[in-house]
């Protein structure tokens, strides 16, 4: 489902360049869980970002299911973000105006999808959240806020799905329940996963662990 070959990420300095990624290489099959683990500031979540082509590598390429993202122009890569392709962030990014409902529609919308409200309604639903989809999400805890993140993800029907220090802004309960909603529907659908966490109860929950360091990656043995 995502290969990576020779990545590397070079970002100027005012003393010159900084190396923050260097020669990675990695191939996650279509339907795995894998997760990436590191010290803050090893470089986990700029790895994220260029798998997910929200961010173009200095060196290297990768691939989404066989197609090239160095192949694409910017507007490919967000077609394809948009039909292959979805996430859940630490900080949630649910647009403060729309309500929970809203905020699962949007990208369905987006896609031209005819069913969004009944497709969103279904997954809001299945989060648990059925009963506050009217509500903003000023009026919403943050497990409820990451749980409407998470309804939004799936409802899309991604064939890869990023998930960035999910956890990170719950506390441990919560964090808890959430990282069960995630990995349960991450079964029901199908999905590939690919998580960054620094949370290493979190991360055991996956077949398969990466450990980044000073921006090498190297494989974790199976639990």
């Amino acid at each position: 489902m995502i290969t990576a070959k020779k990545l590397g990420k070079r970002v100027p300095m005012a003393s010159g360049e900084l190396e923050i990624l260097k020669g990675i290489n990695l191939e996650i099959k279509s339907g795995e869980t894998a997760a990436i683990i590191g010290a803050s500031g090893s470089g986990k979540s700029t790895l994220l970002a260029l798998l997910a082509g929200l961010d173009a590598p200095t060196e290297g390429d990768v691939w989404i299911d066989g197609t090239s993202l160095a192949g694409l122009d910017e507007d490919g890569r967000a077609a394809l973000r948009g039909r292959d392709v979805g996430f859940v962030f630490q900080s949630f990014q649910l647009l403060p105006a729309l309500t929970a409902l809203e905020n699962v529609m949007l990208p369905l919308e987006l896609q031209g999808d005819g069913d969004a409200g009944a497709r969103a309604a279904d997954f809001l639903d299945r989060v648990g959240l059925a009963d506050r989809a009217g509500h903003y999400p000023r009026q919403l805890s943050g497990g409820e806020q990451q749980r409407v993140a998470i309804a939004r993800a799936f409802a899309g029907s991604p064939r890869l799905l990023f998930a960035d220090e999910p956890t990170g802004n719950l506390d441990r309960a919560t964090g808890e329940r959430v990282a069960d909603l995630l990995f349960e529907l991450n079964r029901a659908e199908g999905t590939t996963l690919v998580l960054v966490t620094h949370d290493l109860r979190l991360a055991e929950r996956c077949a398969r662990r990466f450990e980044m360091d000073a921006g090498e990656l190297r494989a974790l043995e199976a639990a």
